[in-house]
């Protein structure tokens, strides 16, 4: 979005055909005399002494790229320590000249009819010879291995690792914001390759690629790949190893957060899997993390936190932004509802949704997907948080009259895109939270909706809607067992903040049902409604 073109530099209509690829030089606009074209397979190959004399550096590199390498199916070519030099080697020439595969397999069988795909997997084949020895480089095809055939108790044990919740981002953010400090994302490279599995696995060789002197052998895997059950477990255990050998504190309530300070300084590092986010009050720790992780594990370059999971993050002088308009317009455009006519509520207020027995049905994999599309938009968005949830209810058995309530959520957030999260610099960080409830809102088996809030100070971090689990027998019920599940979710929080050296104390819940207040605020009533 930022960059800035030089025309004098972009080549003429007619200077060259379609299918030549060349060299430009600014010398007023005009095209280098020499053009030359991509190396063919037999191009490629060593050029005889006699070639090269009359040559320059550049046309010798254009012309015949060192270790450009062809391979067909059944060989294997190249030393896997030094790597296999692409198309993206001739970048220091060619700089206005972009070499995309005209074709985008599917299956391996068309992967091996091209030629760069060949190269792609070759590389990857060699990367993972490098890895072995302890040496990452990235990537562009993977050597996946088939997990689903691997048989729990043999080839592996224990395969979960820990994510980071949505609310604990939006928290992280809320805690940079209020400290007036910069967030900053890198991500690893290949990252399931650094993990070490204590399993015995053997994998096949791929097809296409057997090593003709041993094409019955098979890999003894020495660490992770691609598609192991254990693979983000692994990952996972050798980053929280490696931190806290370097002196940062794995916190207890999210173990996924780790803080260091120095002084009156703190530095926050939040893992979600192979992305890390990071920020400090003091920028030369910062600074230190970076050259420290870079300093163990292949990594891209740090950057200002701008784009998270989805998130478009705006971190300005006075506040943070969040939102997901290029969401919104990426499944607008998916389902084909871009030119719809929009309009200024999520739903109407008469609309109570049943299973609409008698309805025409219509298809529960597009239902789904959309559904599934509108609750990740409820990571920004809360204001369509009731009625994605009300409409998720019915993906067993999707109707005409549940899509057209879906598809009203779509022509709402059409005119809406650009709303989202504003975390004010300026703002309070005390907790508190709300509560409410419908009463029997559920048409088909009269269940309530607990709906609740959670804030600090102006920034709300936190929200759910969710249909209880038992029929309330009044409206004080109801709202009361809304309020145990805020209480809940508060306490989570208020122990989460505590790990950022904050102690928010007493913690109010607002609610609007009296005898609701009355009854959470006498222990002898709270015992007679439990039993």
């Amino acid at each position: 979005m930022h960059a800035v073109f030089d025309d004098n530099l972009l080549p003429r209509k007619d200077s060259c055909d379609d299918d030549d690829v060349g060299i430009l030089q600014s010398n007023g606009g005009e095209p280098s005399s020499k053009v030359n074209k991509m190396p063919t397979k037999e191009e490629a190959q060593d050029p005889p002494l006699e070639a090269l004399k009359d040559m320059s550096l550049e046309e010798r590199e254009v012309s015949y790229p060192r270790e450009l390498k062809y391979v067909k199916g059944g060989e294997i070519l190249g030393d896997p320590s030094k790597g296999v030099t692409t198309r993206a080697s001739l970048k220091n020439n060619c700089h206005h000249v972009a070499f995309i595969s005209c074709i985008e397999p599917k299956n391996i069988k068309e992967a091996l009819n091209d030629d760069y795909w060949i190269l792609a997997m070759q590389e990857e084949l060699n990367q993972f010879d490098r890895n072995e020895s302890g040496n990452i480089v990235r990537n562009k095809a993977r050597l996946v291995v088939q997990g689903y055939t691997q048989e729990e108790g043999t080839d592996f044990d224990e395969t979960y690792a820990p994510v980071a919740k949505m609310e604990v981002i939006r928290m992280l953010l809320a805690f940079s914001c209020h400290h007036e400090f910069k967030l900053f994302q890198m991500d690893v490279k290949s990252a399931f390759l650094n993990g070490f599995i204590n399993e015995e696995v053997y994998v096949e060789q791929p097809p296409g690629f057997e090593d003709p002197n041993f094409p019955n052998h098979v890999f003894k895997l020495c660490k992770a790949l691609y598609g192991l059950n254990q693979a983000p477990k692994a990952w996972y255990e050798r980053l929280c190893t490696f931190l806290v050998e370097k002196g940062f504190n794995k916190e207890k309530v999210d173990t996924t957060l780790f803080t260091k300070k120095k002084g009156k300084d703190i530095l926050v590092v939040q893992i979600y899997v192979d992305d890390i986010i990071f920020g400090s009050t003091n920028e030369l720790l910062c600074q230190e993390f970076a050259k420290l992780m870079q300093g163990e594990f292949e990594m891209s370059m740090m950057r200002e936190l701008s784009f998270f999971l989805g998130l478009q993050i705006k971190q300005r002088k006075d506040d943070i932004f969040i939102n997901q308009a290029k969401y919104i317009k990426e499944k607008l455009k998916k389902f084909g509802l871009e030119n719809v006519k929009p309009q200024a509520t999520p739903m109407s207020s008469s609309t109570k949704l049943d299973k609409d027995e008698e309805g025409k049905c219509v298809d529960s994999k597009i239902y789904r997907s959309i559904i599934g599309s509108l609750l990740y938009l409820t990571a920004s968005r809360p204001g369509i948080m009731f009625n994605v949830c009300l409409c998720a209810r019915f993906q067993a058995n999707p109707k005409e009259s549940h899509l057209k309530a879906v598809k009203r959520i779509f022509r709402y957030l059409q005119d809406t895109h650009s709303l989202g999260l504003w975390y004010p610099r300026d703002s309070t960080f005390d907790l508190h939270a709300f509560s409410d409830a419908d009463y029997g809102g559920c048409k088909i088996d009269r269940k309530s909706t607990s709906d609740t809030f959670q804030f600090l100070g102006n920034m709300l971090i936190s929200w759910f809607s969710k249909k209880q689990n038992s029929v309330a027998l009044s409206t004080t019920k109801t709202k009361y067992i809304s309020a145990g599940s805020c209480c809940a979710q508060v306490l989570w929080m208020k122990q989460q903040l505590l790990d950022y050296g904050i102690d928010v104390g007493t913690i109010p819940i607002k609610c609007d049902n009296t005898s609701d207040i009355c009854l959470t605020t006498n222990p002898s009533n709270t015992l007679e409604l439990s039993t």
